[in-house]
């Protein structure tokens, strides 16, 4: 059996996933299972997969979203670690290796992303202050944007166990909904290198898809937490605050973009939580 499980979820992505495989493909450390999960294209995407045969195991689902894939990905893995790959973006050749290492020297964490290099239409990009990286228990940091990137993640299979898988219900931020969920219990170990890349700015891009919605499935993710009661107080506090402002924000962009009545319903809601 395979050390690491490196799974890339794709929907009609030809053009990237090439580059995805390749950089997966050229990893110094080899011991890993590499798992593709076509999510309903329509593209070329399995006449690529055929260039890899023996390298990569293709799986084809009918058109369920990101989350659906990628827990299609865990469920058929039999790795220890599992690793994801978004199929636009692409690794440094000593990712696995640094990272797989970095885990093995501590065995407490569960959960560890690295550092990232950012592109904007093949142009390098200098991130904001709000995308710094953080290691440790950083359920504040979780709360207000998604501080992990998907790419970068690596995961001990048991931790799925204690935190369930991603919520397919959500068609976006399904990742910060994992992530808030994962540091409300546990620590994440940072390592501080840039080992994962991506180039963004493009229409097809989910962020840019949901860019004028993202706040109302944050909203429900951070509902959730707040109904299950499994929050300390402090944690419920800040919860509660986020809660309060990302409703206001939604609620106001409601009323810009012409819906009234959802834009007062969430007005409602933000007067509820006192």
């Amino acid at each position: 059996m395979q050390n690491i499980s490196v799974i890339i979820p794709t929907y009609n992505r030809t053009s990237f996933l090439k580059k995805a495989i390749d950089s997966v493909l050229a990893q110094g450390y080899q011991d890993f299972e590499l798992i593709v999960v076509d999510d309903g294209s329509t593209d070329e995407t399995k006449a690529l997969i055929q260039e890899y045969k023996g390298k990569a195991r293709y799986i084809f689902q009918d058109k369920k979203g990101a989350a659906s894939a990628r827990n299609r990905g865990i469920k058929e893995s039999k790795s220890d670690f599992i690793t994801f790959l978004d199929s636009d973006d692409w690794w440094d050749k000593n990712k696995l290796e640094i990272q797989l290492k970095s885990m093995q020297e501590n065995p407490d964490y569960l959960i560890s992303h690295t550092q990232e290099i950012w592109y904007k239409n093949g142009k390098l990009l200098n991130q904001k202050k709000r995308y710094k990286k953080f290691g440790g228990f950083i359920f504040d940091k979780c709360l207000s944007i998604c501080v992990v990137s998907m790419s970068t993640a690596m995961i001990r299979r048991e931790l799925f166990e204690e935190v369930g898988l991603f919520n397919e219900s959500l068609p976006c931020c399904e990742d910060y909904d994992f992530w808030l969920r994962v540091s409300v219990k546990f620590p994440f170990l940072l390592i501080d290198k840039p080992l994962t890349l991506k180039d963004g700015g493009r229409p097809d891009q989910v962020s840019s898809i949901y860019a004028q919605g993202m706040d109302k499935f944050r909203i429900q993710s951070i509902k959730g937490l707040l109904e299950e009661k499994s929050l300390t107080n402090q944690q419920r506090e800040i919860a509660v605050q986020e809660l309060k402002q990302k409703s206001q924000i939604y609620a106001k962009g409601c009323i810009k973009h012409g819906k009234k009545g959802e834009g007062e319903f969430y007005f409602g809601y933000t007067r509820k939580l006192g």
